[in-house]
């Protein structure tokens, strides 16, 4: 079990290494959890936001995935590919948009 813990740390490590949009995640998810500590958060706010950060990061991973098996399984240009990785995007991207709903609904009232 503590190699599986390892590789998964590892995993981690290199994802944030070769996708710069998982460290802005990152990066954007730790100033989030700051200033929630700094606005004093509720449990279930707090709740609220891990589970919202952590949703756009674990598609962002699948994203990664998912374009790094395509890679390696048609390294040729394909509609089909093409399509199956826009379709990967736009997942993420309608987290993170659904994530910036949910950061308003959370911060608007608490910095009004």
């Amino acid at each position: 079990m503590q190699k599986s813990f390892s590789y998964a740390f590892r995993g981690i490590g290199d994802a944030l290494k070769s996708e710069p949009n998982l460290r802005i995640h990152f990066m954007f998810s730790f100033l989030t959890i700051l200033l929630a500590v700094y606005l004093k958060f509720t449990w279930i706010e707090f709740a609220i936001l891990t589970l919202t950060i952590f949703l756009v990061i674990i598609l962002e991973f699948v994203n990664t995935i998912i374009e790094k098996l395509s890679d390696i399984t048609h390294p040729e240009q394909s509609e089909k590919i093409r399509f199956i990785k826009d379709m990967s995007a736009a997942t993420v991207l309608m987290a993170a948009v659904c994530s910036i709903i949910v950061g308003l609904i959370l911060f608007l009232p608490k910095l009004w």
